[in-house]
């Protein structure tokens, strides 16, 4: 299997390998596999007999076709074990009306971005040995909240690496903030700036495109590479866990083999569902995939008129992780349905005039599989409210978004088929505002909510938080956007 640029660039195609190595393709572009490998229904009753370690081992094995399947064995079970995973990597609960959870945040950060990034170092590792790199790796990272912290517990004192996050100093939670600065591990490096996730983003990409940054770098031995979803070692572990929950579907009795379900995901910077589109495209009986927006709706509006404009208010909601104006892994959708001249057209009038807009018929093709919705603040809460009440579980406000969004989209009739919603961390990540939500009343200082929430629910907090939360802090340094370019010269090359 080899790899282009959804821009264009490298058309003889890469290894999975050297994709990963990289990160981003050569033309600012994403990488994408020349083609997407089929299953069957035979395949995914075989894997429903299998652990999630030997389910993401065989489905990873169609993609990275230059690693051996014995090394994604172990590397899977070492990324998916017990010790790191309680209870499971991936379990799915019922809830009333035809709806299930794929609970995704039982890592050891207490979020999604575990399932993909407990595996990437791993992988990421590999590829540095199968390209025979010897310069030293430096993996850049922006975060609305929860990469961040994922990316530093995979990537920690990892040979042959340094990791730097940025995220933005007043665009996450208190207990997202306290878990990045008490990162331990001696090759990291965590700096809050002065802006939004989107300023963050925007920064490391220009830093991966400056040639001036890359030959001073090299000159000392170092590279650049990304955790983020951008690089597409992150991005497919992700399938796994959504032909994983299909399987656990069947296996419970819940669905029959074949019988397509619809999913609905947290959406921000659009990895996640796409990963689920990328499923669905294998041949998983996926239906409609629900794309679940807070009050940044600009995928929302996306996906209803056409048009991408990112000349907008930007809000901070208490869905921090999804407040993002530029959804770069929308890119690779753009990809797959239009191609790469088209998809190369629309994301140079994005970065020339922050929009683009679809025809008549690109929008059709677009609404065949997705749908979009979004949830201001009010219903957030009254969402989190009603869950606790009718159902008896707390969910975090980016549970709570797809929560609405799933329960709206299945008030038609029309709407028949099982709904999965895709739960993306735990409620204690955002214990301030869960508890605003419960209770009406929210503590000055965030860090004491999540014994508030404990002792007004009676759930027990993740051992990970608990033991972040009795940290003192030791990253603490907050910078202007326009000096993320020489931290990172001063942090690669120290």
């Amino acid at each position: 299997m080899k790899y282009i640029s959804t821009r264009g660039a490298h058309a003889e195609g890469v290894s999975s390998a050297y994709a990963i190595k990289v990160g981003l393709a050569s033309d600012g572009g994403l990488f994408m596999p020349e083609s997407i490998p089929s299953v069957d229904l035979d395949f995914i009753k075989e894997l429903s007999a299998l652990s999630y370690p030997e389910r993401a081992a065989k489905v990873l094995s169609l993609f990275l076709t230059d690693y051996g399947y014995e090394e994604l064995m172990e590397d899977a079970l070492a990324a998916y074990s017990e010790e790191k995973f309680i209870p499971s990597p991936a379990p799915i609960t019922k809830l009333s009306g035809g709806r299930y959870m794929l609970e995704l945040w039982h890592g050891p950060t207490c979020a999604f971005k575990d399932m993909a990034l407990q595996i990437m170092s791993r992988l990421f590792t590999r590829a540095l040995k199968k390209c025979g790199e010897k310069r030293e790796a430096l993996i850049l990272v922006a975060t609305s909240g929860d990469t961040g912290k994922a990316a530093l517990e995979g990537y920690r004192d990892v040979e042959g690496t340094k990791i730097q996050v940025f995220y933005p100093i007043e665009g996450v939670s208190r207990v997202q903030k306290k878990q990045m600065q008490t990162q331990e591990g001696e090759n990291v490096s965590v700096i809050g700036i002065k802006g939004n996730f989107d300023d963050a983003q925007t920064g490391v990409k220009r830093i991966f495109s400056s040639e001036e940054i890359a030959t001073e770098l090299n000159a000392g031995g170092v590279f650049l590479s990304s955790a983020n979803s951008i690089n597409w070692g992150r991005l497919v572990p992700q399938i796994v866990y959504y032909i994983s929950a299909y399987c656990d579907m069947y296996k419970m009795g819940e669905i029959t083999l074949g019988e397509p379900i619809d999913v609905c995901v947290p959406t921000g910077n659009f990895g996640n569902i796409f990963a689920c589109y990328i499923a669905k495209r294998m041949g998983l009986p996926v239906g409609k995939l629900v794309c679940a927006s807070n009050k940044n709706n600009i995928l929302t509006d996306f996906l209803s008129e056409g048009v991408y404009d990112r000349n907008r208010e930007f809000y901070a909601t208490m869905s921090p992780s999804m407040d993002i104006l530029i959804s770069s892994n929308l890119e690779r959708l753009l990809y797959l349905l239009f191609g790469s001249e088209r998809c190369s057209t629309l994301m140079k009038e994005l970065g020339e005039c922050g929009r683009y807009e679809l025809t008549a018929d690109e929008l059709a093709r677009l609404r065949k599989d997705f749908v979009g919705y979004y949830t201001d603040e009010d219903e957030c809460a009254a969402t989190i409210s009603r869950c606790y009440k009718n159902e008896n579980r707390l969910i975090d406000t980016h549970t709570s978004v797809a929560l609405s969004a799933a329960q709206r989209y299945m008030s038609p009739d029309e709407a028949t088929s099982a709904m999965l919603v895709v739960s993306t961390a735990s409620a204690y990540k955002f214990a301030g505002d869960v508890m605003l939500s419960l209770t009406g009343e929210k503590p000055e200082d965030d860090l004491l909510a999540p014994a508030m929430l404990k002792e007004y629910s009676g759930v027990e907090i993740p051992l990970p938080l608990e033991n972040a939360l009795s940290k003192e802090a030791v990253h603490k340094a907050v910078i202007d956007r326009e000096r993320m370019a020489d931290s990172v010269r001063d942090f690669a090359l120290r």
